[in-house]
């Protein structure tokens, strides 16, 4: 059986502060010795050259942490989460081997799914040809009709699949024509180590302002510019660039929209995938829940981290 490290995973909906707290988490560990990495379950990180828009860490912010699961593909390639599953498979034996500590953190709940309960991603149906098709049609009409096909044919897959992200929705709509909508989820097989989740919230009138915030910084980051480079290398209606702050990015630089009215776009966008994602995370069982801004916030995930290690010697 591969070696599975502790685990700390630390969830939660978007501009919650995970990758920070992750951060922060790792540096308290890594001063008293221990190994400790961190993991993005962040279904847009792996795609090179995504960076504001995906409010990836900087090398500055990563403060010598390793961090895993940035920059895998680039935006006109496939990534699943079979092969994130695989990814990680590789990065968490060398750190059993240490004795060390893994941090998954992120916000997209499959991902998270897949390494922290141990769903059989590779028990799942494919088929090439049923794929290129979807991608094809949604190139040609949008996403719009394939989510509402989707809803039709496959309602419980359906809730599970975050509706705002076209390779999620192709790659459901996938599934569902092979096993005729009637497919769930396999039945996780467990982790094979120590583990614990940690989920941030905020009161929504403080999550708001922090999302507001967020997206205003991107844009004085250089968004536009993170735009425009990739729409010159890229087709824009690739799946990964229908990340939030793309669309909005271009409409400034084509003179469409100002960047004021684009900040306050992105802001809505963000706020409503928010709102998903804590639907999504509801369902997940386990999940120890802390405010943002509590005080003790740091001090508190530490001393899960060190449990979690206490109990895997």
């Amino acid at each position: 059986m591969t070696p599975a490290p502790a685990l700390l995973v630390i969830a939660g909906p978007t501009a919650t502060a995970k990758t920070g707290l992750a951060i922060r988490v790792a540096l308290a560990l890594r001063s008293e010795g221990v190994m400790a990495e961190v993991i993005s379950a962040d279904s847009r990180q792996v795609f090179r050259g995504l960076d504001i828009a995906t409010a990836k860490a900087t090398l500055d912010e990563r403060q010598g942490v390793p961090h895993h699961g940035l920059d895998l593909v680039e935006p006109d390639e496939g990534y699943s989460v079979a092969e994130f599953a695989e990814h990680v498979g590789g990065v968490l034996p060398r750190i059993a081997s240490a004795g060390g500590l893994a941090i998954l953190a992120g916000g997209t709940g499959l991902y998270m799914r897949a390494v922290a309960r141990g769903i059989d991603t590779a028990s799942l149906p494919s088929d090439a040809g049923i794929r290129a098709r979807l991608e094809a049609e949604f190139l040609s009409v949008g996403l719009e009709p394939l989510q509402d096909r989707l809803r039709t044919i496959a309602p419980q897959r359906a809730a599970l699949v975050d509706q705002r992200n076209p390779r999620r929705v192709v790659r459901a709509l996938e599934i569902a024509e092979i096993d005729g909508g009637q497919g769930l989820l396999p039945e996780p097989l467990g982790y094979g180590g120590q583990a614990a989740w940690l989920g941030l919230h905020l009161d929504p009138s403080t999550h708001a302002a922090w999302i507001g915030r967020r997206a205003r910084s991107q844009f004085d980051s250089g968004l536009t510019d993170e735009a425009r480079d990739l729409r010159v290398r890229f087709d824009p209606g690739l799946p990964a660039l229908s990340a939030i702050g793309y669309r909005e990015a271009w409409a400034v630089l084509d003179g469409s929209m100002s960047r004021e009215s684009a900040i306050t776009e992105v802001a809505r966008r963000t706020l409503a995938f928010a709102k998903r994602q804590r639907t999504w995370f509801r369902s997940e069982p386990d999940i120890e829940w802390i405010d943002a801004t509590d005080t003790a916030l740091d001090r508190r995930a530490a001393d899960v981290a060190r449990g979690l290690l206490e109990r895997a010697i």
